[in-house]
């Protein structure tokens, strides 16, 4: 007999018809695309951000024009950057996939083989093959209605030059092409856009993505709970309340919450309290590593955030935390994506985490 499928999905990026609670961004992304305003969507990682990506991508192929999908994930090298240009131009698909077969062939390049080439004795030129790549790329996107899609933008920086060349590339063109970028490393992020020394200084308007709604969590949970025959009673509020709207926090423990649910039965809080004690378990190894693997200071800063106290208050007495190495920590807690600052006050961006370290490791 057949598992039923659960109707909170959260392993990997969702299919666009998936991606819920989600519209006004979207509907926002779709505005600024169409109208080639440069935007960088900003946001932790397992936030979202390359589901609704996903979901853009479709709208815009719904309405006629192109995608092209650029992958920088864990970027390292110009060779990567070559096999990554290939492989989003390879998979491209409609008029866009046609100009850019036909651009490439004029300069030598097979898409979808690069890396074939790469293997060969007598492999291309990097250097020469990033170019080419690129021209393809931009004279695809201007011969017809294209969005480029740069996802995990922040990979480029690890590359020297990357970023230069691309602004290169791109910048006559772009009132022309659809830009949105994407990127789950936040200092990063905002560096390239905002530091005066980067290419794409000032180019871009940086959206970030927001955590999910009490209202989109709710019709979200009664939804899933309902359109399967279990009774959602005011789980969904439970859920928010500890999940603070984080995408996929809040999804996996919809998903934990559903399958401690019984198909018609009445809901229970006893049902909830055994699904959080699922979620904890499932996730407490997971952030024992994370624990360990940071330094005094760091553990120190997340302890006393995860309690709700102040990094410059009496509970930074109280672990030997001294001004300094907490004024480092933050920034080296904010650079990894582990917390967020609004302004004075910081948070921790897992919600479990904070569960779990307030579980763990009280003050």
């Amino acid at each position: 007999m057949a598992m039923e499928a659960s109707p909170f999905p959260h392993h990997g990026p969702l299919e666009p018809g998936q991606v819920r609670g989600r519209d006004e961004l979207v509907a926002d992304l779709l505005e600024r695309v169409t109208n080639r305003k440069v935007t960088a969507l900003l946001g932790p990682r397992r936030y979202g951000k390359t589901s609704v990506l996903r979901r853009v991508a479709a709208d815009v192929e719904a309405g006629g024009a192109s995608v092209v999908w650029l992958d920088l994930y864990e970027l390292t090298s110009m060779v990567d950057l070559a096999l990554r240009l290939d492989d989003a131009l390879a998979g491209t698909r409609g008029a866009v996939a046609e100009a850019a077969a036909r651009t490439a062939a004029t300069l030598g390049l097979n898409l979808g083989l690069v890396r074939v080439a790469f293997t060969r004795p007598a492999r291309p030129d990097t250097t020469a093959t990033v170019h080419n790549l690129l021209d393809v790329l931009v004279r695809a996107a201007t011969s017809t209605p294209t969005v480029v899609i740069l996802d995990e933008f922040s990979g480029i920086a690890r590359v020297d030059g990357a970023a230069g060349l691309l602004r290169t590339k791109l910048q006559h063109h772009f009132q022309s092409v659809g830009l949105l970028f994407a990127g789950s490393e936040p200092s990063t992020m905002q560096a390239l856009f905002t530091a005066r020394h980067q290419p794409f200084y000032a180019q871009a308007d940086l959206v970030q993505i927001p955590p999910l709604t009490a209202e989109a969590v709710h019709e979200h949970v009664q939804e899933g709970f309902r359109s399967t025959g279990r009774d959602p009673g005011n789980v969904a509020a439970h859920i928010h309340e500890l999940c603070q709207g984080h995408p996929y926090r809040t999804m996996q423990a919809a998903d934990l919450a559903w399958e401690h649910t019984p198909p018609g039965e009445p809901w229970r809080l006893e049902l909830w309290e055994a699904a959080l004690a699922a979620l904890r378990k499932a996730t407490a190894t997971g952030h024992e590593t994370l624990y360990s693997s940071l330094d005094r200071s760091e553990q120190a800063v997340l302890r006393i955030l995860a309690s709700g106290g102040s990094v410059w208050g009496r509970a930074s007495q109280l672990l030997g935390l001294n001004p300094s190495p907490a004024r480092a920590a933050l920034d080296r807690l904010r650079d990894a994506g582990h917390i967020v600052s609004e302004g004075s006050r910081h948070r921790l961006v897992d919600p479990i985490f904070a569960d779990w370290l307030r579980d763990r490791l009280p003050i």
